[in-house]
């Protein structure tokens, strides 16, 4: 469980550094709080900010009863999958959002992934 435990502490530092890059792209782009419109690079930010959010609302209990009930080194592995799909789609939706599919798909295979896993697991084990 402890790769479980350092996978959900990166995916916490990674989204952490997405909201320190939209604060930033706010200041630098003067979108001024509580607007969430106006800059383009600063709404990007945002929208991968979010994005990443919610997310994140499936990943972290899905990875943990995936570990639970399944694997541990499964669940930490597709951990990391997600959270390189989710820097590939920052990237590419920074650079242009039409291009965010792919890195939009890794993380969410990866989530299917840990929940079918997970649900497998915890039923296997009724």
């Amino acid at each position: 469980m402890h790769y479980v435990a350092i996978v959900t502490l990166l995916l916490l530092v990674q989204y952490t550094a997405y909201t320190v890059m939209c604060g930033l792209a706010r200041g630098r782009d003067t979108v001024v709080a509580p607007a969430t419109s106006g800059d383009e690079r600063f709404e990007r930010a945002f929208r991968v900010q979010m994005n990443t959010l919610e997310q994140l609302a499936v990943t972290i209990p899905a990875l943990w009863i995936c570990a639970w009930f399944f694997s541990p080194l499964w669940a930490a592995g597709l951990g990391v999958v997600f959270m390189l799909g989710r820097l590939l789609y920052r990237q590419a939706y920074m650079r242009e959002p039409a291009s965010r599919g792919p890195g939009m798909v890794i993380g969410f295979l990866a989530n299917m992934a840990l929940v079918i896993l997970g649900l497998w697991g915890a039923i296997g084990q009724l």
